[in-house]
C-alpha cells in the first residue's frame, strides 16, 4: 500500500514567493513526487488571500505564552490530531510547529514526524524583531520553546546548514538528522554561454524582498560604498518601494519592486551585490544568483551554507574596504558576465536534482 503524508504548512502563498516560501514549495514538490500528488495532502494555518480579523491577532497574543505560535489554536491543533490518523508522515513545514509534535506525541500518533528548520527561530527573531517591539520577549521565547519540541519530538529534523545544526545540538541537545541545503527548480530554459565582459561601469545589482536584513545590507552599502566606485546600481525586490520612500539616501537609486519574473534582472547584471550582515539559515537570493551563473559579491552571511571558492564566483567582503577594493578591480579587470563556476555550482550543490536522495532519506 501507498504510504501518505500531511503536510502542515504555515500559509497558502500566493503571487511573490520569499526565502521560506521558495523552501516551503519545494518540499511540498519534492514529497508529492516521492509520493505521488494524491498520496500528499496540505493543511494551511493561514490562507495569504483571507484578511486576518483583529480578534485572531488578539487570541494569537494571548496563546504566546503557551507555545502556540502566531496563529496556531487548540482547534487547528485538534484538526491535526483527528486527520494524522490516516497518514503515515506528518511533515511539519517549520519548526514552530513545535508544538503539534508535541501534541501528537502526547494522544499517541504511531506515524512519523518530521520538522523543516527553515532557521535557528529564536536567533531570527532576535535578528529581526524591532528591539522596541511591546512583547518582543514573548515572540522569541515561544519560537525556542518550538524549536526546543521539534528537536524533542520529530522523529527527524532537517536543517539547511552546518552552522545551524551546530546552534540546534548547542540550544537543544539533539543532533540533525539531514543537512539540506537551500536549492531551486532550474528556471534557466537555456544556459547563458555568455562571453560578454562585464562593462567598465558595471550594473550592480541587489535582489530581495523588503526585509530588516536586506534593507540594513542595502543602507550601508549605498551610505558606504557606492559613493566610492564608479558604478550603476540598482534595487530589486518585493516591496522594495516602500524602502526607496521611507530613505532619502534611495532618491537617485533605481528601484524595482513587485516584480513577478526576476530573470530579465538576473540576465543583464553584471555583478549581484548582496551585503546581508545578519539572520539564520541560508539566503535564497545567493541560490537564485548562482541558478543564473551570476558574479556574486556577498559576506560571510550572503554565502553561509555555501561550498565554494568565493573567489571565483566574485568574493567574500564584510567591510567598506573590502568592497571598494574588490569592485575596483573587476573595473580595472572586466570578466565574463556569465560566470561558469556559479551555474557549476549551482547544477552540482543546489539543483533539486542534486539533493534527491538526500531528500527521500528523511522519510526512511
Amino acid at each position: 500500500m501507498q504510504k501518505k503524508v500531511l503536510f502542515i504548512l504555515f500559509k497558502r502563498y500566493r503571487g511573490i514567493l520569499e526565502g521560506g516560501g521558495v523552501c516551503n514549495e519545494r518540499n511540498l514538490s519534492m514529497t508529492k513526487e516521492l509520493f505521488g500528488e494524491h498520496n500528499v495532502d496540505v493543511l494551511y494555518l493561514h490562507d495569504e488571500e483571507r484578511k486576518r480579523s483583529l480578534f485572531s491577532y488578539f487570541m494569537a497574543l494571548l496563546l504566546f505564552p503557551f507555545g502556540y505560535y502566531n496563529g496556531v489554536t487548540p482547534t487547528f491543533i485538534k484538526k491535526i490530531i483527528t486527520k494524522a490518523d490516516g497518514y503515515d508522515y506528518v511533515f511539519l513545514g517549520t519548526s514552530l510547529f513545535g508544538l503539534i509534535a508535541k501534541k501528537l506525541r502526547v494522544v499517541g500518533y504511531k506515524g512519523r514526524i518530521i520538522s523543516f528548520f527553515h532557521n535557528v527561530e529564536s536567533i531570527y527573531y532576535d535578528a529581526v524583531l524591532p528591539k522596541h517591539l511591546p512583547f518582543r520577549d514573548l515572540i522569541i521565547n515561544c519560537a525556542k520553546r518550538n524549536d526546543g519540541y521539534s528537536c524533542r519530538f520529530a522523529d527527524k529534523i532537517i536543517v539547511l546548514n552546518e552552522r545551524d545544526a551546530n546552534l540546534i545540538r548547542e540550544k537543544h541537545g539533539r543532533n540533525a538528522d539531514i543537512i539540506m541545503p537551500v536549492t531551486l527548480k532550474d528556471a534557466l530554459a537555456s544556459p547563458m554561454e555568455d562571453d560578454t565582459l562585464t562593462r567598465k561601469k558595471p550594473l550592480c545589482m541587489f535582489i530581495g524582498s523588503c526585509f530588516p536584513a536586506n534593507n540594513e545590507g542595502v543602507l550601508w552599502f549605498v551610505k558606504n560604498v557606492l559613493p566610492f566606485v564608479e558604478i550603476d546600481f540598482m534595487i530589486v525586490g518585493k516591496g522594495m518601494a516602500k524602502l526607496k520612500s521611507d530613505n532619502k539616501c534611495l532618491e537617485n537609486i533605481e528601484v524595482i519592486s513587485d516584480v513577478p519574473d526576476l530573470s530579465s534582472y538576473f540576465r543583464k547584471a553584471d555583478f549581484m551585490v548582496l551585503p546581508v550582515f545578519s539572520g539564520s539559515g541560508m539566503k535564497i537570493k545567493t541560490c537564485e544568483a548562482l541558478m543564473y551563473g551570476k558574479n556574486i559579491i556577498g559576506t560571510d552571511e550572503t554565502f553561509e551554507g555555501y561550498d565554494a571558492d568565493f573567489d571565483r564566483i566574485g568574493g567574500k567582503c564584510n567591510s567598506a574596504s573590502e568592497y571598494i577594493r574588490c569592485i575596483n578591480h573587476y573595473i580595472e579587470n572586466p570578466i565574463p558576465r556569465f560566470n561558469r563556476y556559479s551555474r557549476e555550482i549551482y547544477l552540482l550543490r543546489h539543483s533539486e536534482s542534486a539533493i534527491s536522495n538526500t531528500f527521500k532519506s528523511a522519510f526512511e
